[in-house]
């Protein structure tokens, strides 16, 4: 799943042809680290993702917008100054290196005409968007690299830009056979290894998909194949390049079993060594990254953005299952009180013929009708030993009491964090955070910006919404506040309710219209309540189900919480593929 050399040379090529001649729109940064290019070119406008994440670089075009900040960053508006309006002169791929070069023209303040580079490096930790001059002196990058940071490269203002070489690979475009067989035969390794670790540009599957296509193992040590093996792992390595050097790219994704299937791996070229029917064709690289990274590259934004919040969820969490556990613990230890009692109403009542300085005293339990040994302690007298037992019980009594209700509070706090946490792996934009930051703010957990007097954050966000395949509408909490919203002032008392049984999750509804459902509509309602769920990885779920007019809300529960008594229950596998969400 590398966005490798041959990736970067279809992305390349579709950019190319797509954009070269156009003009530059727009420039927007909405993240940190990414650019979204605006480009007009032949009358059609295009957006164009530039991405130097350190966990999911790419660059792929777009017909989606995204919410730009409301001051540029710094970055963003040097760009702006320079190379807005400009021509897209071309756009380049160094040797197989993953990396993409835009030359842009532009007048300069002067009206004098001027050329640009946008550099963009698709290295994993190591990318970078580097803006320079002709001359390759860098004016600057969306991320700065001190020689502090780096002892290769310090990509800083005013410096040379180059591209650095820490592996002794060689460019699979430009070998021959010689080199080729001194490559790969010199020492003994799976073959796949030694392709990807020899040429540049070559990921682990497309090593496999060469080996495949030899016909040999790709885990077969290179030193053990003979002539034949070697001369058809040849072959099959220089007809890929051909295709690559012709540009006859034919991207595709392959799926491994699974409900709904998992995507396992892509490409830019046909991976024939997986079946027909696990491969999902592509006629654009760009439709094909943006399909596959796209769910990633939101769970990855939104985790960094969440951050702080399950930070302090997972703190809080932490703090109150120790609490919880130590007052269970405790409350196991009151159990003692009813015997410390009995020992004092028998001391009371058999006392009298207890012998002084005895350490135990033995008479008959008329609660069980048989002889109790009573342990003494010598120094005190019977009635003294009762009163000391009856100090024991009214202690245990009284921490009974107060860890009955204790319990019950750490209890519904622990379930309190956990329905919290659940909200922030349900959550897929910054906006649905809002409500949970809010939630922690009248939790306690969080202070809000501002004060007390400030103003609350306003809220977008609203729960999914989903069509049965019957055509009835589901609508989804995202977290607690909006679990309320749909099933104590939305649904009416006769739509019905789902929830994953026991486990932290969203209410769903079902409007029902009045009347009764399919079947087939209770089975997609259970398979979101059990998706929504802390399930979603379980091969079955078990969901309860009712009428909403069964579902109540004890006083005083948390947001969220509710009791129900008459339900029913299904297991059900946690796929929604075949349902249809509404945007």
């Amino acid at each position: 799943m590398a966005f490798d050399g041959i990736t970067i040379a279809a992305v390349r090529k579709e950019l190319s042809d797509m954009l070269t001649g156009g003009r530059v729109y727009k420039i927007a940064q909405p993240e940190p680290d990414e650019l979204l290019l605006t480009i007009k070119n032949n009358g059609s406008q295009y957006r164009l993702v530039l991405s130097a994440s350190a966990s999911l670089p790419l660059a792929y075009l777009t017909a989606k917008n995204k919410t730009s900040p409301m001051t540029a960053p710094n970055f963003c508006m040097l760009l702006r100054k320079h190379i807005q309006n400009g021509r897209i002169l071309s756009i380049t791929q160094p040797g197989m290196e993953r990396i993409l070069n835009f030359r842009i023209e532009h007048l300069d303040e002067m009206g004098d005409l001027r050329t640009k580079q946008l550099i963009v490096e698709l290295m994993g930790k190591h990318s970078n968007i580097i803006f320079c001059d002709e001359n390759d002196v860098i004016i600057d990058s969306i991320k700065h690299i001190s020689a502090m940071v780096s002892s290769v490269r310090e990509v800083l203002p005013g410096k040379n830009y180059f591209i650095p070489h820490t592996q002794d690979k060689a460019n699979p475009l430009e070998t021959d056979r010689e080199q080729f067989m001194e490559r790969i035969f010199a020492g003994s390794q799976p073959c796949f290894k030694a392709l990807y670790s020899s040429f540049t540009g070559l990921s682990p599957a497309i090593s496999h998909e060469i080996c495949y296509r030899a016909g040999g193992d790709a885990d077969l040590s290179s030193a053990a194949l003979d002539e034949n093996g070697r001369q058809a792992l040849w072959e099959a390595f220089f007809r890929l390049m051909e295709e690559v050097r012709s540009e006859r790219f034919s991207p595709c994704i392959v799926y491994e079993g699974g409900k709904p299937p998992v995507p396992a791996e892509y490409a830019a070229l046909t991976l024939t060594s997986y079946p027909a029917d696990r491969r999902k064709d592509f006629s654009s690289i760009s439709a094909l990254l943006e399909e596959y990274y796209a769910e990633k590259n939101t769970v990855t934004r939104i985790r960094q953005r969440s951050s702080d919040l399950r930070r302090i969820v997972s703190t809080a969490l932490e703090r109150n299952v120790k609490k919880y556990d130590l007052q269970v613990k405790q409350m196991q230890d009151t159990k003692k009180r009813d015997k410390y009692r009995v020992y004092g109403e028998l001391l009371n009542t058999y006392g009298y013929s207890a012998e002084p300085g005895a350490k135990s005293f033995t008479c008959p339990n008329y609660y069980t009708g048989e002889e109790l040994s009573i342990p003494l302690d010598p120094t005190l007298t019977a009635g003294e030993n009762a009163k000391k037992y009856f100090e024991k019980y009214n202690k245990l009594k009284r921490t009974f009491e107060a860890l009955s209700q204790l319990t019950l509070e750490t209890g519904a706090e622990v379930e309190h964090l956990e329905s919290i946490s659940a909200s922030l792996d349900i959550a897929q934009k910054e906006e649905d955070l809002v409500q949970i930051r809010e939630e922690l703010i009248e939790s306690g957990y969080l202070r809000r910006k501002g004060g007390r007097n400030a103003k609350k954050a306003r809220v977008t966000s609203v729960p999914f919404h989903y069509i049965s395949g019957d055509g009835y509408d589901i609508y989804v909490g995202k977290n607690n506040y909006q679990n309320e919203e749909l099933t104590f002032r939305f649904a009416s008392g006769g739509d019905w309710w789902f929830h994953a049984k026991g486990i932290p999750g969203s209410h769903v509804i079902v409007k029902s219209k009045g009347g009764e459902l399919p079947d087939a509509t209770f089975e997609d309602a259970a398979r979101l309540a059990a998706y929504y769920s802390r399930g979603r990885g379980a091969e079955k779920v078990e969901v309860d189900y009712t009428e909403k007019k069964n579902v109540k809300k004890p006083a005083g529960g948390k947001p969220g919480f509710v009791v129900y008594y008459t339900n029913y229950s299904m297991m059900i596998t946690p796929d929604i593929s075949g349902l249809q969400q509404v945007e």
